[in-house]
């Protein structure tokens, strides 16, 4: 079968051209059912990373990526939290901020959160250098990047079920 211009879906009488923050028409892609590489969402917060993430969930495994994200973000939420320990209680223990950073970075690139990922390098940076100031500033970025990232990605997986399962497409040409 080739690639078709739009899908019509059984559970909702609308076309697949999802309108996502008013402005951001999307188009589900009929084999993996990805909006999030199309959508103005997420342009800019994930690489490719999260694209091939997204090859891996077939119908043995529907809800693969949401299981490795809502690993991710708790997973990154106890080393968020780490971190913050440290900086209150060890601020000038840079090794040990640097090692949790690592820890993080090593999270944020197994999802492809891009943004994230610049602003953990920005902190352990700043860790290199010795700059309290420079880290504090830093860490309150990743923390943003992390929130937005959560918000986005929780977008993303709510548009995903509404537009409901893959095999619920149909071709809207016949």
């Amino acid at each position: 079968m080739g690639k078709y211009s739009s899908w019509d879906f059984k559970k909702r009488d609308h076309d697949a051209k999802v309108n996502m923050n008013g402005d951001a028409s999307v188009q589900v892609d009929k084999r993996r059912g990805r909006i999030c590489e199309h959508a103005d969402i997420c342009k800019g917060y994930l690489d490719d990373q999260f694209n091939q993430i997204e090859e891996l969930q077939d119908e043995v495994s529907p809800n693969f990526v949401e299981e490795v994200v809502a690993l991710f973000f708790k997973d990154s939420s106890r080393l968020l939290a780490n971190i913050e320990r440290v900086l209150e209680k060890y601020p000038r223990d840079f090794s040990r901020l640097d090692s949790l950073m690592y820890q993080l970075i090593g999270s944020v690139s197994s999802i492809g959160a891009l943004r994230m990922k610049n602003e953990c390098t920005s902190f352990r940076d700043h860790c290199s250098d010795g700059n309290l100031e420079g880290c504090k500033r830093s860490f309150q970025k990743v923390k943003r990047e992390y929130t937005t990232l959560k918000q986005k990605l929780e977008k993303y997986f709510q548009w995903l079920r509404q537009a409901g399962p893959v095999e619920q497409a149909t071709n809207s040409r016949k």
